[in-house]
Protein backbone atom coordinates (compact mmCIF):
# COMPACT_ATOMS: atom_id res chain seq x y z
CA UNK A 1 0.00 0.00 0.00
CA UNK A 2 1.76 3.02 -1.25
CA UNK A 3 -0.92 5.57 0.29
CA UNK A 4 -2.57 8.80 -1.15
CA UNK A 5 -0.32 11.31 -2.82
CA UNK A 6 -0.78 14.07 0.39
CA UNK A 7 1.04 17.34 -0.97
CA UNK A 8 1.05 18.30 3.14
CA UNK A 9 3.05 14.81 4.04
CA UNK A 10 5.87 15.46 0.70
CA UNK A 11 6.49 18.37 2.55
CA UNK A 12 6.92 17.26 5.74
CA UNK A 13 9.29 14.39 4.92
CA UNK A 14 11.14 16.55 2.45
CA UNK A 15 12.05 18.80 5.06
CA UNK A 16 12.56 16.12 8.18
CA UNK A 17 15.03 14.73 5.06
CA UNK A 18 16.51 17.93 4.52
CA UNK A 19 16.98 19.47 7.97
CA UNK A 20 18.92 15.80 8.46
CA UNK A 21 20.94 15.59 5.13
CA UNK A 22 21.75 19.50 5.89
CA UNK A 23 23.43 19.52 2.47
CA UNK A 24 24.06 22.80 2.71
CA UNK A 25 25.96 22.96 6.09
CA UNK A 26 27.77 20.51 4.13
CA UNK A 27 29.06 22.84 1.56
CA UNK A 28 32.27 23.52 3.94
CA UNK A 29 33.28 20.01 3.33
CA UNK A 30 32.46 19.43 -0.27
CA UNK A 31 34.92 22.76 -0.71
CA UNK A 32 37.61 21.39 1.46
CA UNK A 33 37.70 18.00 -0.67
CA UNK A 34 37.85 19.98 -3.67
CA UNK A 35 41.05 21.62 -2.72
CA UNK A 36 42.25 18.39 -1.78
CA UNK A 37 42.02 17.34 -5.47
CA UNK A 38 39.33 15.20 -4.93
CA UNK A 39 36.94 14.64 -7.43
CA UNK A 40 33.42 14.78 -6.37
CA UNK A 41 30.47 13.32 -9.24
CA UNK A 42 27.57 14.71 -8.06
CA UNK A 43 25.51 12.05 -10.23
CA UNK A 44 27.30 8.80 -9.07
CA UNK A 45 27.24 10.47 -5.22
CA UNK A 46 23.28 10.86 -5.23
CA UNK A 47 22.72 7.75 -7.43
CA UNK A 48 24.54 5.62 -4.45
CA UNK A 49 22.99 7.44 -1.75
CA UNK A 50 19.15 7.04 -3.46
CA UNK A 51 20.61 3.18 -3.32
CA UNK A 52 21.26 3.37 0.12
CA UNK A 53 18.27 5.36 0.78
CA UNK A 54 15.45 2.51 -0.93
CA UNK A 55 17.39 -0.37 -0.04
CA UNK A 56 17.31 0.12 4.09
CA UNK A 57 13.40 1.80 3.87
CA UNK A 58 12.15 -1.44 2.03
CA UNK A 59 14.12 -4.14 3.72
CA UNK A 60 14.76 -1.91 6.94
CA UNK A 61 11.01 -2.93 7.98
CA UNK A 62 11.77 -6.71 7.42
CA UNK A 63 14.63 -6.33 10.33
CA UNK A 64 12.00 -4.26 12.45
CA UNK A 65 9.75 -7.64 11.85
CA UNK A 66 12.85 -9.96 12.31
CA UNK A 67 13.99 -8.42 15.83
CA UNK A 68 10.01 -7.94 17.03
CA UNK A 69 10.20 -4.18 17.18
CA UNK A 70 7.06 -2.19 15.71
CA UNK A 71 7.26 0.64 13.70
CA UNK A 72 6.01 3.10 16.67
CA UNK A 73 8.91 2.14 18.70
CA UNK A 74 11.36 2.12 15.87
CA UNK A 75 9.85 6.04 15.48
CA UNK A 76 10.78 6.63 19.14
CA UNK A 77 13.81 5.57 18.76
CA UNK A 78 14.43 7.29 15.81
CA UNK A 79 12.99 10.73 17.27
CA UNK A 80 16.02 10.39 19.92
CA UNK A 81 18.71 10.36 16.57
CA UNK A 82 16.73 12.74 15.21
CA UNK A 83 17.22 14.97 18.64
CA UNK A 84 20.50 14.51 18.65
CA UNK A 85 21.18 15.73 15.18
CA UNK A 86 19.34 18.85 16.05
CA UNK A 87 21.39 19.53 18.83
CA UNK A 88 24.33 18.86 16.85
CA UNK A 89 23.05 21.83 14.71
CA UNK A 90 22.10 24.39 16.77
CA UNK A 91 25.18 23.79 18.96
CA UNK A 92 27.81 23.32 16.64
CA UNK A 93 28.89 20.46 18.68
CA UNK A 94 30.12 16.84 16.85
CA UNK A 95 28.09 13.86 18.82
CA UNK A 96 27.67 11.31 16.28
CA UNK A 97 31.01 11.10 15.03
CA UNK A 98 31.35 9.82 11.15
CA UNK A 99 34.57 7.88 10.65
CA UNK A 100 35.71 9.02 6.67
CA UNK A 101 37.47 6.64 4.46
CA UNK A 102 40.67 8.00 2.26
CA UNK A 103 38.77 5.86 -0.89
CA UNK A 104 36.64 7.79 -3.61
CA UNK A 105 34.86 11.04 -2.55
CA UNK A 106 31.64 10.34 -4.72
CA UNK A 107 30.96 7.60 -2.38
CA UNK A 108 32.87 7.56 0.71
CA UNK A 109 32.60 10.39 2.32
CA UNK A 110 30.32 12.22 0.20
CA UNK A 111 27.44 9.35 -0.65
CA UNK A 112 27.57 7.80 2.74
CA UNK A 113 27.87 9.38 5.28
CA UNK A 114 27.19 12.91 4.26
CA UNK A 115 24.17 12.12 2.33
CA UNK A 116 22.39 9.03 3.57
CA UNK A 117 24.54 8.91 6.94
CA UNK A 118 23.04 6.70 9.69
CA UNK A 119 20.67 9.94 11.26
CA UNK A 120 18.85 9.90 7.90
CA UNK A 121 18.83 6.39 7.16
CA UNK A 122 16.77 6.13 10.66
CA UNK A 123 15.09 9.07 9.97
CA UNK A 124 13.54 7.98 6.79
CA UNK A 125 12.21 4.88 8.17
CA UNK A 126 11.39 6.64 11.30
CA UNK A 127 8.84 8.53 9.15
CA UNK A 128 6.57 5.62 7.88
CA UNK A 129 5.26 6.20 11.31
CA UNK A 130 3.43 9.21 10.25
CA UNK A 131 3.63 9.04 6.72
CA UNK A 132 2.25 7.62 3.58
CA UNK A 133 5.33 5.18 1.43
CA UNK A 134 4.41 7.82 -1.42
CA UNK A 135 4.93 10.77 -0.18
CA UNK A 136 8.07 9.86 1.77
CA UNK A 137 9.49 8.53 -1.41
CA UNK A 138 8.73 11.94 -3.42
CA UNK A 139 9.99 14.10 -0.58
CA UNK A 140 13.17 11.82 -0.56
CA UNK A 141 13.37 11.95 -4.49
CA UNK A 142 13.32 15.28 -4.10
CA UNK A 143 15.89 15.75 -1.46
CA UNK A 144 18.42 14.14 -3.93
CA UNK A 145 17.35 16.00 -6.79
CA UNK A 146 18.50 18.92 -4.43
CA UNK A 147 21.74 16.96 -3.25
CA UNK A 148 22.67 17.08 -6.84
CA UNK A 149 21.79 20.58 -7.55
CA UNK A 150 24.16 21.71 -4.69
CA UNK A 151 26.81 19.41 -5.42
CA UNK A 152 26.44 20.26 -9.07
CA UNK A 153 26.61 23.91 -8.95
CA UNK A 154 28.83 24.60 -5.39
CA UNK A 155 30.63 27.17 -6.10
CA UNK A 156 27.95 29.58 -7.13
CA UNK A 157 26.02 28.33 -4.59
CA UNK A 158 28.59 29.12 -1.77
CA UNK A 159 29.19 32.26 -3.69
CA UNK A 160 25.22 32.86 -3.62
CA UNK A 161 24.72 32.09 0.06
CA UNK A 162 27.88 33.41 1.58
CA UNK A 163 29.00 31.12 5.38
CA UNK A 164 26.86 33.55 7.11
CA UNK A 165 23.33 32.57 5.27
CA UNK A 166 24.85 29.09 5.87
CA UNK A 167 25.27 29.00 9.45
CA UNK A 168 22.13 30.70 9.92
CA UNK A 169 20.52 28.03 7.98
CA UNK A 170 21.70 25.41 9.66
CA UNK A 171 20.73 27.25 13.05
CA UNK A 172 17.58 27.36 11.46
CA UNK A 173 16.93 23.86 10.08
CA UNK A 174 18.32 22.20 13.57
CA UNK A 175 15.75 24.28 15.29
CA UNK A 176 12.95 22.79 13.13
CA UNK A 177 14.61 19.51 13.13
CA UNK A 178 14.08 19.54 16.77
CA UNK A 179 10.67 20.49 17.08
CA UNK A 180 9.83 18.04 14.62
CA UNK A 181 12.05 15.14 17.09
CA UNK A 182 9.20 15.82 19.88
CA UNK A 183 6.26 15.81 17.94
CA UNK A 184 7.82 12.17 16.50
CA UNK A 185 8.50 11.06 20.34
CA UNK A 186 5.24 12.40 21.72
CA UNK A 187 2.64 11.31 18.87
CA UNK A 188 4.46 7.54 19.10
CA UNK A 189 5.09 7.28 22.61
CA UNK A 190 1.00 7.69 22.53
CA UNK A 191 0.75 4.50 20.44
CA UNK A 192 2.74 2.69 22.62
CA UNK A 193 1.24 3.81 25.58
CA UNK A 194 -2.48 2.66 24.03
CA UNK A 195 -1.07 -0.74 23.24
CA UNK A 196 0.15 -1.17 27.00
CA UNK A 197 -3.16 -0.01 28.19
Amino acid sequence: MLGHINFIEIFGAFFVMAAIIDIFGSIPIFVSMREQNKVIKAGQACLVALGLFLAFFFAGDGLLRLFGIDSASFAVAGSFVLFVLAVEMILGREIIKNENNSGGASIVPVAFPLIAGPGALTGLLSLRADYGIINILIGLLLNIALDYVVIRHLDKIQKLLGQNLIFILRKFFGVILLAIAVNMFVNNIMVIIAKVH
